[in-house]
């Protein structure tokens, strides 16, 4: 009987398809940007590509028997997030505001309102579905990022279960909460330019709490799978992320130019840095560790990219770099099984980003911050309000996550049995191989 169900969701949403086609044309007075919507049309575009290139990224650091189940993880969240976002997932995260903490799930229902020249307000030079389609893509990327901390126990269809549940609960919220303007996190003033909070403090909130909930793996240990699909899977959101971060100054304009500068610097400064912090510790310069940096470096300056300095981008860089590899190295000593490190590097990195941003954030960047500047020139209104924002998500994301993980194993168990973790999850959960 279990089998109908998602089936059963299907064939609601082909009714809704015929019932609210979705044909009304919106047409205002807004004149809309030629450039500004081709910079967004290839951001967009730049954004969806990070996902496949986080699936290169982890795949390639797993066993070989569970390359395929890790990678199609990622990839599984393209399909499923996308559907939920054009019925009503769109409308929870920027809809009407319901109390400044979430999105009504009528106001874009089965994207009414989409044709014509309709926008939204912090966005007025490009058409509001190309908004909605380039917000989608960070929807489909945060709860991949997941999947890292759960890589080889979790059953497929339970996995796909938690994030629909995810969604909903989490990201949705959060990014509403922060990035709607009627947003309780948007008015208080915080400044995540990218998604230090909606996305990177999120995920690895909800990893840290699928690693405790799932508890260690049979066979902990293991060397990965392909080095090579690391480095593919690093190029390709090192490339994506320039949509992810100078896409979010929503135009082809200076600001654009500012985040894409800040990014690729911070990411380099933390590549650089890690291979010399694994020096210290008398290890090799190795290509995964120049991955993991340099990820570690974007995962950091995504909430500051618009907001600071290119010499302060190289600080962001360094120091979540530092901060990152000593939460790994402390992580291995403990029972903790987050499998590929994903609260150490997303968790972590996404909330040094967001001090750092109270610390480095000037007026002169970005005129649109309008909470003050940073730590380091003097002020501690904004550094203080980062930190209220960083305690609030974590405690949410975190128990909010753990909540959500144990409906989900009651529903159907999250845990494959031990003869399928031995066997792998390509075989056992998917019938596929290398």
């Amino acid at each position: 009987m279990k089998r109908f169900i998602p089936f059963g969701f299907l064939f609601v949403i082909l009714l809704f398809s015929f019932i609210f086609p979705s044909i009304d044309v919106v047409n205002n007075s807004t004149t809309i940007s030629a450039a500004d919507t081709a910079w967004m049309l290839s951001a967009t575009g730049l954004v969806l590509i990070m996902t496949p290139g986080l699936a290169f990224f982890y795949g390639g650091m797993v066993n070989k028997k569970n390359v395929i189940s890790t990678m199609f993880q990622s990839f599984i969240c393209m399909a499923v997030i996308t559907v939920i976002w054009i019925v009503f997932g769109f409308s929870l995260a920027f809809g009407d505001s319901i109390h400044g903490l979430i999105g009504d799930p009528r106001t874009f229902f089965m994207m009414r309102g989409m044709l014509g020249n309709q926008t939204w307000k912090l966005a007025p030079t490009i058409p509001l579905l190309l908004f909605a389609m380039y917000q989608l893509k960070f929807a489909i990327i945060t709860p991949a990022l997941i999947t890292g901390a759960f890589a080889e126990r979790i059953r497929f269809n339970s996995y796909v279960a938690f994030i629909c549940l995810f969604f909903v609960f989490i990201y949705a919220p959060l990014a509403h909460c922060t990035w709607h303007p009627d947003g309780v996190l948007f008015k208080l003033g915080v400044l995540d330019f990218a998604g230090g909070t909606v996305v990177h403090m999120s995920a690895g909130w909800a990893a840290l709490a699928s690693a405790l909930y799932l508890k260690r793996r049979n066979e902990p240990n293991h060397a990965p799978a392909r080095i090579t699909y690391v480095m593919i899977g690093t190029g390709l959101l090192w490339f994506g992320w320039f949509g992810f971060n100078a896409g979010s100054a929503m135009g082809a304009n200076s600001l654009a130019v500012t985040a894409l500068a800040t990014s690729t610097t911070a990411s380099a400064a933390a590549a650089v840095c890690w291979i010399n912090v694994d020096l210290l510790r008398g290890k090799k310069p190795s290509a995964m560790g120049a991955c993991i940096g340099a990820v570690v470096g974007l995962v950091a300056i995504t909430p500051a990219a618009g907001y600071v300095s290119i010499p302060h981008s190289l600080a962001i860089g360094i120091i979540s770099s530092i901060i990152s590899n000593v939460v790994v190295e402390w992580r291995t000593r403990t029972k903790i099984d987050d499998t590929l490190d994903v609260f150490p590097c997303h968790g972590v990195g996404g909330m040094v980003g967001m001090v750092l941003t109270g610390v480095f954030a000037h007026k002169n960047i970005n005129p649109g911050n309008t909470t003050g500047n940073g730590l380091f020139f003097g002020e501690t209104h904004l550094f203080l309000i980062q930190l209220e924002a960083l305690v609030g998500v974590s405690i949410f994301a975190f128990f909010g996550s753990l909540l959500l993980l144990k409906i989900t194993d009651m529903i159907t168990p999250l845990r494959v049995s031990p003869e399928d973790e031995a066997i792998g999850l390509d075989i056992s959960q998917h019938g596929e191989k290398l």
